[in-house]
């Protein structure tokens, strides 16, 4: 979907450009945002490399595991049937503090591992059926609460911000009550529809 809405914009830019007769401004600005946004990569990929470092540096040295139980009160309330000591939920713990610290590039492929172990956990009637444990990671994962927005104040330092994290208490509260939302509704809908067995090929019943 991304790829046609990019597209769709960068396709309207030279409708418009020629319109208006400026075709030849939306070049030049092509052409400088592209080197601008190979040096952004380069920027952020350094924040990711160092944190997803620390994250793999706290799973070997068994700091995950401490965190886990750290925060098992909770993960265990909201992952039902999940053991709390199981690698999947150490990688949903390390998932949780990666997004804490804000760094949601770096928490996408614990998010994918996570996944992949709580599917192995699926029981045989659901396998290819997002369970609730399943659903309710997903959402966490997307709305997220950030204690430190690592990512945003990167970029903030980097476009010439005084104080980058001066937004740290908006991002903190914004989070919490999007995370709130998503849980309660998750669970709401999850009691309302629960996941139900995919229907097999020449299975009539």
């Amino acid at each position: 979907m991304m790829k046609w809405i990019l597209s769709g914009l960068a396709f309207l830019a030279i409708i418009f450009g020629i319109i208006n007769g400026r075709i030849a401004e939306v070049n030049l600005a092509a052409l400088k945002e592209c080197s601008k946004a190979v040096e952004l990569t380069v920027v952020l990929a350094g924040t990711i490399c160092l944190w997803s470092g620390l994250m793999r540096v706290a799973e070997k040295s068994g700091l995950t595991l401490i965190i886990a139980k750290l925060l098992s009160p909770i993960t265990c309330m909201l992952f039902r049937g999940v053991a709390k000591t199981s690698y999947a939920m150490q990688l949903i713990t390390m998932n949780i503090t990666a997004n804490l610290l804000g760094l949601g590039n770096a928490a996408t492929p614990l998010g994918i591992a996570a996944i992949t172990e709580l599917e192995k956990d699926t029981p045989k009637k659901l396998k290819g059926v997002a369970t609730n444990n399943m659903i309710t990671f997903v959402v966490l994962n997307t709305a997220s609460i950030q204690l430190i927005p690592t990512t945003v104040a990167t970029l903030r330092l980097k476009y010439g911000s005084a104080n980058p994290l001066d937004i740290v208490f908006a991002v903190l509260v914004s989070s919490l009550i999007s995370v709130c939302v998503a849980l309660v509704m998750t669970k709401l809908f999850n009691k309302l529809f629960p996941p139900k067995p995919i229907p097999q090929e020449g299975n009539h019943e």
